[in-house]
């Protein structure tokens, strides 16, 4: 009997043929494959040798004209792109030579091998950068042999498993809507706006293309049933032209796992979470990432009702921040001003100062016939006019700065106002709304609390990572 060998012919150049290939192609007696694919090995085949082409979705013609060239004891290659393993012709060689639950030795003594080959996926990766880092998967969106309701699971899976995703087959004359199903898909299920998304067009061919873009620009009208895209997980960047996926989640301790790192990785898992339960996930990208932090912090998604940012409040804070112009953080109370990180005030050069303690705040308090909150705001705005300013208890204290802005003693850097209760709370907070200079995060209505302005604080120090959807970096 013949031999059947399955050859992967990686993507299209003749450069990316593995050894092993080339070899076998060489000592073929005949070569069965679609024939389109014979321009590439046509300089590797042996002078006179027996080639049966076929058109394209004749898959099947293919295995058993090779199965019956094999029974008359020919050495037979079957060609196909990429790895024949994946979405190849392996499968369907073993299938017809020996069906499922048949014994190991019913493939009539056709000795059947498999030789890889560079999947287009791995040729694409690699001419991106470095995007396949860490766990992957791929999914091809053709749904001539696989029901559209099995894919679109898969779909999810992959969104929601934080998977770095190879897409097969993504677009035709005949399936244009798919790509921008999967595209909401992954929007819907956790994955940000900004993901990192390469796509390359006839990988390793003359006419090879690659370029990126991001998941919420991905416009799927500049793709083909040639391109393969590659889509980046949550840790995926773009640097020096490249798309890098890093090897594991941790970003601190060079590899191995501290409790830093685990800490920021169920952070991120759960932003990964609440982001595909929003309502309204396309907001402005500081909106959003104060938004994320204040559910995650409150685990109440009436803050997508209830938190009102002034427009680009949390880039323009952090832009105050970067420059210099931003050096302390003014709480109402101690609980605020221990909410916010540590790590992030040292990293920035940030000082915080709660004045609820001070020794001439009772005296102040008491001369003024004020609440000791206040009398804390009025030493604050002697000392640091122009600091950020952040409320999440007292709103005799944000009342206070109102009064003091307005009198011209207090120029904020910007104002957290998150006060909680149902004395003065919601009139604090609409008499700091007329403040249209000041950079101002809100909390609508009765609810707040010292630890929401905490990582409202914390969401404006992290700004940085919004992009990437990064957070808990200094957890």
């Amino acid at each position: 009997m013949g031999e059947i060998i399955v050859a992967g012919l990686g993507p299209g150049s003749r450069e990316d043929i593995t050894p092993a290939v080339a070899e076998a192609l060489q000592g073929a007696d005949a070569v069965v494959g679609y024939k389109f694919y014979f321009q590439f090995i046509e300089p590797l085949l042996p002078p006179g040798i027996e080639c049966i082409d076929t058109g394209m979705r004749h898959e099947r013609e293919r295995a058993q004209q090779a199965l019956r060239l094999a029974a008359e004891g020919k050495r037979v290659v079957v060609v196909s792109s990429g790895d024949s393993g994946i979405y190849g012709m392996a499968s369907l060689v073993h299938e017809l030579a020996a069906p499922q639950g048949t014994p190991a030795d019913a493939a009539n003594g056709i000795a059947i091998t498999v030789l890889p080959g560079i999947s287009a996926f791995q040729k694409a990766a690699a001419l991106l950068g470095a995007p396949m880092g860490h766990d992957f998967c791929v999914v091809s969106l053709s749904d001539l042999l696989t029901p559209w309701t099995l894919i679109e699971r898969r779909i999810k899976a992959a969104a929601e498993a934080d998977f770095i995703t190879a897409v097969y087959n993504p677009k035709s004359d005949g399936r244009y809507w798919q790509l921008y199903r999967l595209k909401e898909l992954f929007l819907e299920h956790g994955r940000s706006p900004q993901t990192p998304v390469g796509m390359v067009r006839q990988a390793g061919r003359e006419d090879q293309r690659v370029w990126t873009t991001t998941l919420g620009q991905l416009d799927p009208e500049a793709v083909d049933m040639l391109t393969i895209l590659i889509i980046g997980n949550s840790q995926t960047y773009f640097a020096g032209g490249a798309m890098v996926t890093p090897r594991g989640y941790s970003t601190k301790g060079k590899g191995k796992e501290t409790a830093t790192s685990i800490g920021q990785g169920i952070m991120m898992e759960s932003f990964r979470s609440i982001m595909a339960e929003l309502r309204e996930p396309d907001r402005p990208l500081g909106h959003l990432w104060a938004l994320l932090h204040a559910i995650h912090t409150t685990a109440d998604f009436d803050m997508e009702r209830i938190l009102r940012c002034d427009d680009q409040a949390v880039e323009r804070l952090y832009d105050q921040v970067t420059k210099g112009s931003l050096r302390w953080i003014v709480t109402d109370v101690t609980m605020v001003e221990s909410g916010i990180r540590r790590g992030a005030l040292e990293r920035l050069g940030i000082t915080t100062k709660c004045y609820l303690h001070d020794e001439r705040v009772a005296r102040l308090a008491a001369e003024h016939h004020i609440t000791r909150t206040q009398a804390g705001i009025r030493l604050a705005v002697e000392e640091h006019p122009d600091a950020l300013f952040a409320f999440g208890n007292a709103p005799t204290a944000l009342m206070e700065l109102c009064q003091l802005v307005r009198r011209g003693k207090a120029r904020p850097a910007g104002i957290v106002a998150a006060p909680v209760g149902f004395v003065h709370v919601r009139e604090s907070k609409h008499m700091v709304k007329p403040f249209t200079s000041i950079p101002k995060i809100i909390v609508e209505g009765r609810k707040g609390g010292s630890n929401l302005a905490a990582t409202i604080v914390n969401a404006i120090l992290t700004f940085n990572d919004a992009a990437e959807l990064r957070p808990g970096r200094d957890v």
